[in-house]
């Protein structure tokens, strides 16, 4: 139950930053996209409501498996900061940080299934 409250709350609180913080996560949607607000946008939604439906009950299969394919789908993004050492918060993260966190995304994405 604790691994759901605290990845349910780092889920909402991340996808309310998605819009307090727009143009920073714009930053890190690769530029050869359109809509970059808009994906900022309707990401921030998504964790949103991921996170409060994982503050609320237990997950089932099939939102273990929309997470997934969600960390998969904005998994890009995280790349695409590392390779252009892309600034968070007016801060730039040391290369490590920014590599590390993929190979730790892919083990978010395990993790779904303790939930």
């Amino acid at each position: 139950m604790f691994r759901r409250l605290l990845y349910g709350t780092v889920y909402t609180v991340a996808g309310i930053l998605h819009f307090t913080n727009e143009e920073g996560f714009r930053k890190i949607v690769p530029k050869m996209l359109p809509y970059r607000k808009l994906i900022v946008q309707v990401s921030g939604v998504v964790e949103v409501l991921f996170g409060l439906s994982l503050l609320v009950r237990q997950p089932g299969p099939a939102t273990k498996r929309l997470l997934k394919l969600f960390l998969i789908a904005v998994f890009p993004a995280n790349v695409y900061m590392a390779v252009n050492n892309i600034e968070f918060k007016g801060r730039q993260l040391p290369w490590w940080a920014l590599w590390g966190r993929l190979p730790l995304q892919w083990l978010l994405v395990k993790e779904m299934d303790k939930l």
